[in-house]
């Protein structure tokens, strides 16, 4: 009950917190997130969440109805028949024969039913099936949150990736600029040849196209991240931090490795329950060779009469109680059902060895590009600081005059490529681990929310 409550609260809270969010966001025109937060309003405003959690009242409401089937089923009754034409018996009387008609012509019955499973080995079997399909549903929305916590994570990644590479871009188009406004000062003066100014404007003006690329994907990676948090396109979002940022986490989480299981993956898990579920469903199609007992109790009324005076009739009680038993004695359809279904239980264990084959691959691939990755950031780190080392001897040679134009170029393109290609080292290693986690079905905090 208190666990209950305490997630009521953190419901509660978060409702409250996004109230509060929307008329800050109004004041500010800007939500900035981080990805716990991102993930928190992902998990409750996308409408693929909510179809999941709808699906699981749907399956406990269909387990609630399996139930409603060992209560007394209670029922009014009534029925009229009118006599076409009667039945006539012809009685010898004396040598005449005498022709009498039987029965009369209106005939009413009305009154209550009441009928009552006593022994139905199938409604206690399809009771069990509907408990195993409610886990199925569970277990599915789990799936489907483990799915969007990986999608809105990577979707967070690739934005920061884009922010910081338009970063980088901007940066070295500044310095780019910057360069070529010295170098023309310098060409108006006559320290310089022709060929130095146009050497730094054809740089300068060569990375104008890739910082626009960058730009656009900003753009697009916000508008992903948007669609995933289930927000309005127009809400002007901004998140918290740079990739430089996991770079701790990265060795972190080398240097205290959890050990590796596919417990907790939903895919087998869904399998596991399926497999329960064709085992169910085969002891309810074995049911079909067991007997039921059923008891059933009837008050009513009649009347017959040969006119419409319905006010004037007389209507005469009564009751019956009764048992029924039905013993299945052959049913041919009843043994290829049974059949058919230690077929797919026999598919279903062979497709979960190819599953979990699948998946530790899988998994020893998200680790190996992890391993790789971190060790890309050290040997990339380092390239940026040799790099930001040569473009400051290139620019100092240039300055005093003894390094030329196409050196200060070649380290301004190095300095570039090696920040990009060191955010993208971290980029591929948090994008591993986010699948390794779905993989593994580490549930983020937010998920329990």
């Amino acid at each position: 009950m208190n666990t209950i409550k305490f997630m009521v609260s953190k419901k509660l809270l978060l409702a409250l917190s996004l109230l509060m969010v929307i008329p800050l966001v109004k004041a500010q025109d800007t939500l900035r997130l981080d990805l716990n937060q991102a993930l928190e309003i992902a998990l409750s405003e996308n409408p693929t969440i909510r179809v999941a959690d709808k699906e699981i009242k749907l399956k406990k409401e269909a387990r609630k109805e399996a139930f409603a089937g060992l209560f007394p089923e209670v029922a009014l009754a009534g029925s009229y028949s009118r006599a076409i034409k009667k039945q006539t018996v012809v009685m010898d009387l004396g040598g005449e024969p005498q022709t009498i008609q039987m029965g009369s012509d209106n005939s009413y019955s009305g009154g209550l039913t009441v009928s009552l499973p006593i022994y139905a080995p199938a409604l206690y079997q399809s009771i069990k099936l509907t408990k195993t399909d409610v886990d199925l549903a569970l277990e599915k929305s789990r799936a489907s949150k483990l799915d969007m916590v990986n999608q809105v994570t990577k979707a967070f990644y690739q934005l920061l990736l884009s922010q910081d590479s338009y970063e980088v871009l901007k940066k070295s188009y500044a310095q780019s600029e910057e360069n070529y406004n010295i170098v023309k000062a310098k060409f108006e003066q006559g320290l310089v040849s022709e060929y130095d100014k146009i050497s730094a404007e054809v740089q300068m003006r060569s990375l104008k196209p890739s910082v626009v690329s960058a730009a656009n994907g900003v753009n697009l990676a916000k508008l992903q991240l948007k669609v995933l948090l289930g927000v309005e396109p127009d809400l002007q979002i901004a998140i918290n931090g740079k990739l430089q940022d996991y770079e701790m986490e990265m060795f972190k989480r080398q240097l205290n490795s959890d050990p590796i299981n596919l417990n907790n993956n939903s895919d087998l898990k869904q399998l596991d329950l399926n497999e329960k579920m064709l085992q169910r469903s085969l002891k309810v199609q074995r049911t079909n060779f067991l007997p039921t007992l059923a008891a059933s109790f009837n008050y009513m009324y009649t009347s017959l009469n040969n006119d419409f005076k319905i006010a004037h009739y007389k209507w005469f009680p009564y009751s019956t109680f009764g048992l029924s038993l039905s013993i299945p004695l052959f049913k041919a359809s009843n043994f290829t059902k049974t059949k058919q279904t230690k077929i797919q239980l026999s598919q279903l264990v062979d497709n979960r060895v190819n599953v979990q084959r699948q998946l530790n691959m899988q998994v020893q691939s998200y680790m190996d590009n992890m391993s790789a990755s971190t060790e890309q950031v050290v040997s990339n780190k380092e390239a940026v600081f040799q790099a930001e080392k040569g473009r400051m001897i290139a620019e100092k040679r240039y300055e005093v005059g003894n390094g030329t134009i196409l050196e200060l170029n070649s380290s301004e393109v190095a300095l570039t490529q090696a920040q990009l290609i060191y955010n993208q080292s971290i980029y591929d290693y948090l994008i591993a681990k986010a699948d390794l986690d779905k993989v593994l079905g580490h549930e983020d905090d937010s998920m329990n929310n």
